[in-house]
């Protein structure tokens, strides 16, 4: 028996009818006022938790399976998700945590999730430590310490600092980026040299835009959090390199560039969205209108890119849960309604052509995108990232300043 969340409302079938069947009584004698339909974020709060609720049910593997979770519902090898999954899994539910009205109610569960991290934190020969991307013994067989990963593990540190204001939490976000500023290329040889390593191995030949950019704003928020100047520096360095070597135009990034000079001009959602969250917490930081400019320019020009041709909808969900929450964070200092306009839109998609509704579990194209494809397994990453974007969107917008 697995736990679901603290406002568990699905039930099996004789449940969904009595309450059916309670709410048209209710409904009969409500006065009209009483009767309204719920606001949007009451919507949106709602499709965060059931779907929050099909992860538990269908995903999590409970207390004998150390509070983690599968990495899909089919057939597996590893018994356990890798450490990415884990983490968006965590990010969905300290989301939920953000949604006024609801939120203590998974204030602990989020602490567990937290805590859990380190399950796959490794202190390798030599004192090169990190989080692998799965776990290590007694409970996995260990892996790649990826730079990408343990820069989200530090943005999901800084939320919960910013949410509890405990600092063992800030110490957290600012062991990762310890970790993850050893990725930074050093060879002056290269083309463009400079930028972040993909992985933390010899033969890495790839330094991309999203971990530079993930590292950036790390490096942004630690700044703002701590005033020490090193982080305002490695932010605006990330930054910068990213802009140079991989900006293809405005607000629009090429996936990589290897060793030989060779770029993979692949476009992903986060990608925009991890450069334009940088620029926003690097102007809430230092006042410097030239990054609020900059930020608002990449948020127009992405959402023209991303929103024409269904490119939106053909993006993986979780790139796409990265990118809506940085276009919101952007919104809380910058207000723009089409902002929250195309998140909702996608979101209103996924919910209507993307949903299993026996199960509440969402199933997409083996790229995590697209249409909805019900023989490929649900996946934790997929479910994770539309819980992330439901509570997101119910958030009051007073909060929106939180996301990290």
């Amino acid at each position: 028996m697995t736990l679901t969340s603290p406002l568990h409302r699905r039930s099996k079938l004789g449940g969904t009818i009595a309450l059916a069947t309670v709410t048209v009584l209710l409904a009969s004698a409500a006065t009209p006022a009483q009767a309204a339909s719920p606001s949007p974020a009451e919507t949106w709060s709602e499709r965060a938790v059931v779907s929050y609720d099909a992860l538990q049910d269908h995903l999590y593997l409970g207390a004998a399976g150390h509070q983690l979770y599968k990495l899909n519902t089919g057939d597996e090898v590893n018994p356990y998700s890798y450490l990415w999954e884990y983490r968006e899994a965590s990010q969905a539910t300290a989301d939920l945590q953000g949604v006024r009205g609801i939120g203590g109610a998974y204030a602990n569960v989020t602490r567990q999730r937290i805590a859990n991290f380190e399950l796959y934190y490794n202190v390798r020969e030599g004192g090169r430590a990190g989080y692998e991307s799965y776990l290590p013994a007694p409970l996995g067989t260990g892996g790649d310490v990826f730079y990408d990963d343990n820069s989200i593990i530090g943005l999901t540190d800084v939320r919960q600092f910013r949410k509890t204001g405990d600092p063992a939490y800030l110490e957290k976000a600012e062991h990762a980026f310890d970790i993850v500023v050893r990725g930074w290329n050093t060879d002056a040889t290269l083309e463009c040299p400079g930028g972040m390593d993909w992985v933390d191995r010899p033969d890495n030949a790839d330094r991309g835009a999203n971990i530079t950019g993930l590292a950036a704003q790390l490096a942004a928020h630690l700044y703002e959090q701590t005033g020490q100047a090193d982080y305002l520096t490695w932010s605006k360095k990330l930054y910068n390199w990213n802009n140079k070597c991989l900006k293809t135009s405005t607000g629009l990034y090429a996936n990589s560039i290897n060793d030989a000079g060779e770029v993979n001009p692949t476009l992903w959602t986060y990608n925009s969205g991890a450069m334009i969250a940088t620029a926003t917490i690097l102007y809430r930081a230092t006042d410097d209108a030239k990054y609020l400019q900059q930020a608002k320019a990449a948020a127009r020009a992405s959402l023209k890119y991303w929103t024409a041709e269904n490119r939106l909808q053909q993006q993986p969900a979780i790139f796409n849960a990265f990118y809506f929450r940085d276009l919101l964070l952007l919104d809380s200092v910058s207000h723009d309604p089409s902002y929250r306009a195309a998140v909702e839109q996608y979101a209103q998609l996924i919910w209507d052509t993307n949903r299993d509704p026996e199960t509440g579990l969402f199933h997409f194209q083996p790229s995590g995108g697209g249409d909805y494809n019900p023989s490929r397994p649900a996946a934790t990453l997929d479910q994770s990232g539309v819980i992330q974007i439901f509570a997101i969107l119910a958030w009051d917008r007073r909060d929106l300043g939180n996301i990290s």
